[in-house]
């Protein structure tokens, strides 16, 4: 049997209007909201779709909506008899989409776990004070010697190895944008801050951590119904413990998506489901395993060619 992966999109590819037209052809997607939406006691539909109060964008309901988006894409691939795929990974907050589908997280739980993640985030930092940038160009070694460099002027690290030469790094204002500097003057062909409310993946995220796998102890996980590749080591966890401690490492340590889509390869993959809003885990798949064929699911079109795709 062909076997197929589901990747889950991390923060970023939330956009107004997400998953409207599927919403018109199932109740299941405005279902799943309204489930996260009781837990949170927030309309995430409605943010999603409208945003009037413009609180899209800040973590703690990007994180709950767009976990709500891709298990109410997975819900909907099931409804039309979609097969299961052998293999999940999620980037950065989409290790959880994938984790609530592998049976492993409950959805509520889970929506309640993001939703208080995002608020340990953003209370870590202080508006203004981290910096997130995308770095264009550059290899992993020279990006991890600037940062090193550009330290003097407070924490900054490699915090997304998204895709060979694509590389997100974080840390405090000042010394992101001093190793901005510095990896222009390598020669990388970008170096751009980019537009997020907390600087994650970086030691800026420890408190956050530790909050976060206090709030952990009190939630069961269960061992993976389908293998999981989880973030921090690019590896598949079956181990309850060793997924909670690996989901609090996560908030401080990079991600390894390039070790991830690897491994995914590896387990001899060839085609996979971008399952959320967007294609944005497509164009970094293409870049790292160009051999592997993906697939959107966000509108109807895409979702019917892809169950059809993963039958065949």
């Amino acid at each position: 049997m062909q076997k197929f992966a589901f990747v889950f999109p991390g923060q970023g590819s939330q956009k107004l209007g997400m998953l409207s037209e599927l919403a018109a052809e199932s109740s299941v997607i405005r279902e799943s909201f309204d489930e996260a939406s009781s837990v949170i006691d927030a309309d995430l539909w409605e943010i999603s779709q409208h945003d009037s109060d413009n609180i899209l964008d800040q973590t703690h309901m990007t994180q709950p909506v767009l976990l709500a988006a891709s298990v109410a894409i997975w819900r909907l691939w099931d409804e039309r008899g979609g097969k299961r795929p052998s293999i999940l990974a999620g980037h950065s907050l989409g290790e959880y989409s994938a984790l609530v589908c592998a049976g492993a997280l409950n959805f509520r739980d889970a929506i309640g776990i993001v939703h208080q993640r995002g608020q340990f985030m953003q209370a870590a930092v202080p508006s203004g004070e981290g910096k997130m940038a995308a770095i264009v160009g550059l290899e992993n070694y020279q990006i991890n010697e600037i940062c090193d460099e550009a330290e003097e002027g407070g924490i900054v690290s490699a915090a997304n190895f998204n895709s060979p030469g694509q590389t997100v790094i974080a840390g405090s204002a000042k010394a992101v944008e001093f190793a901005i500097a510095l990896c222009k003057e390598a020669g990388a062909k970008r170096a751009l801050p980019l537009n997020v409310s907390v600087p994650s993946h970086c030691d800026l995220m420890r408190p956050a951590a530790e909050q976060l796998g206090e709030r952990l102890q009190s939630i069961t996980i269960r061992p993976p119904t389908i293998a999981v590749v989880q973030n921090v080591n690019g590896e598949v966890c079956e181990d309850p413990d060793a997924i909670k401690r690996n989901l609090i490492k996560q908030l401080y340590a990079p991600v390894l998506w390039v070790d991830c889509v690897r491994v995914i390869h590896k387990a001899g993959v060839n085609k996979l489901v971008e399952c959320g809003p967007g294609k944005v885990l497509c164009g970094l798949v293409k870049r790292i395993e160009p051999e592997i064929a993906c697939f959107g699911s966000d509108n109807v079109a895409s979702i019917d060619s892809a169950i059809a795709e993963m039958a065949a």
